[in-house]
């Protein structure tokens, strides 16, 4: 069946969650501009580039790994991993995250050490991230559970890893309630927001 020209090929997600639902680590304010403008830019984008394109009619998850390769690609990438990579951020955070449990901490423990450990190092990465990006809890081809970071819209899904959970650090994503302390917005993230049961199901 052909595809209908008056619709976009992607359209933005809705949020798993009400816009005041993190508050108050995260701020209605500072969803409705991360996910209403800088989001839906990506997506709005996304779609003006892959327009008359073989990626029009791809998956989302297949036009970031197709157009990753593509140096002639690189604004269909940074648009599609973006509007893939905030998607899957918000299903990173939950308002009643709390601490992991079951099968997702018996991997933290066996890949860090324990929580405490897991939380220290994934603090020290994302801060330490330099400019915009994002730090990942991954998963990589030997199960072993690693952190990752990425530099603007790169992302694991690009070079073949599984990623469970990710944190944004675009100053976007705290600016508004944090001002440049990045440190406290990762701390209240990690002890209030993190999702544990969308990353135990993304063990597999």
């Amino acid at each position: 069946m052909p595809l209908d020209k008056a619709k976009p090929s992607f359209v933005l997600p809705k949020l798993p969650f009400a816009e005041n639902a993190l508050e108050p680590v995260i701020s209605a304010r500072t969803i409705s501009f991360h996910y209403g403008k800088h989001h839906a830019t990506y997506v709005d984008k996304l779609n003006e580039l892959v327009a008359g394109t073989p990626y029009e009619s791809m998956p989302l998850v297949e036009v970031v790994k197709k157009s990753a390769r593509q140096e002639k690609d690189k604004a269909i990438f940074n648009n599609a991993a973006q509007a893939w990579n905030h998607d899957f951020y918000w299903h990173s955070m939950a308002a009643n995250g709390g601490e992991p449990s079951g099968r997702i901490k018996d991997a933290l423990q066996s890949s860090f050490g324990g929580v405490k450990e897991f939380k220290e190092a994934f603090a020290k990465a994302a801060v330490a991230q330099f400019g915009s990006g994002w730090a990942w809890l991954v998963k990589g081809a030997d199960g072993k559970l690693k952190i990752a970071t990425t530099s603007n819209a790169d992302t694991p899904i690009a070079h073949g890893e599984t990623p469970l959970l990710t944190a944004d650090v675009w100053e976007h994503a705290y600016y508004l309630d944090y001002q440049n302390r990045r440190p406290d917005h990762v701390k209240a993230w990690l002890d209030r927001l993190a999702n544990w049961a969308f990353a135990e199901n993304n063990l597999g």
